[in-house]
């Protein structure tokens, strides 16, 4: 089985192209065996590249843990890149159908290879019910819950996946690999979630760090960051434009309205590739 190593800003997958060669027949054991970064490839989980009937190619998303995520913001970007550098859709703008649905990407293209992928993220969803979470309000902001014995104060939003956001004065003092997975497994997240922590710098410019439910901690979230920029202009902190600094580099959030897409624009990059054995 042919594979191709990315990231974006950090958050690296193995991503696997199912128009030239089979889909691995689990692709949950799949990505529980490359993601292990001692004995394997090593990634934050396996994303396949299908053909799609709605739109130029097909993603599908697998955790470190072998679960199926419905959207990754960083993956897709690096998708888009794929299939315009190897000639599935070589076009300044793709479309890429997600469980999220049919998501549009702008490329920026260098030298015949994508290096900047803006991609129309979607409205938000903001209903509890549907984000989903049994926190109070729609959506619900700035919330009190106990966990871990610290009261913390979450804001939850779906960008067609659970997320938390919980803004902080110092993100690195900030126990994320403690409490991040008692957030991520919470009964108030049926479905688990997402757990960013942010730190405002100004109006237009946060920190922030994550714990990605089903991968731990990742250099970056790209849904995540459109979270984070969402939850800044419910909560009054920050501007409708803003630049999110991850670990493994920078964002750039627009939401222009309650009711607009957010976009987010960001690098994608081609590590290696390589063969594994047949999946």
């Amino acid at each position: 089985m042919k594979f191709t190593k990315m990231h974006g800003l950090g958050n690296d997958y193995v991503y696997v192209e199912t128009f030239s060669q089979p889909a691995p027949a689990d692709p949950g054991a799949l990505a529980r065996a490359v993601s292990d970064r001692h004995f394997a490839i090593g990634s934050d989980g396996l994303i396949l590249i299908m053909p799609s009937e709605r739109a130029d190619a097909r993603m599908r998303m697998f955790n470190v843990d072998g679960s199926e995520g419905e959207m990754c913001g960083n993956g897709v970007r690096c998708v888009a890149k794929f299939i315009h550098d190897h000639d599935i859709a070589r076009k300044p703008r793709v479309t890429v159908e997600t469980g999220r649905g049919v998501l549009t990407l702008d490329l920026t293209v260098e030298a015949g290879e994508a290096k900047l992928v803006r991609v129309d993220m979607g409205v938000p969803i903001l209903a509890g019910a549907e984000i989903p979470t049994t926190l109070p309000g729609d959506p619900p902001i700035d919330v009190p819950l106990e966990i871990g014995g610290k009261e913390l104060r979450l804001t939850a939003v779906s960008m067609g996946n659970p997320h938390a956001v919980l803004f902080v004065d110092d993100v690195d003092a900030f126990p994320l690999e403690a409490l991040g997975p008692l957030i991520e497994r919470h009964p108030t997240f049926p479905k688990r979630v997402n757990v960013h922590i942010a730190q405002v710098i100004s109006p237009r410019e946060v920190r922030m760090r994550t714990w990605e439910r089903g991968s731990g901690i990742t250099l970056a979230c790209g849904t995540g960051a459109c979270s984070v920029a969402v939850a800044g202009v419910l909560s009054g902190r920050t501007e409708g434009r803003v630049l999110a600094h991850l670990p493994g580099g920078d964002l750039h959030l627009e939401w222009p309205a309650r009711d607009a897409s957010v976009f987010m624009t960001g690098p994608a990059t081609e590590v290696f590739s390589g063969e594994w054995p047949d999946a």
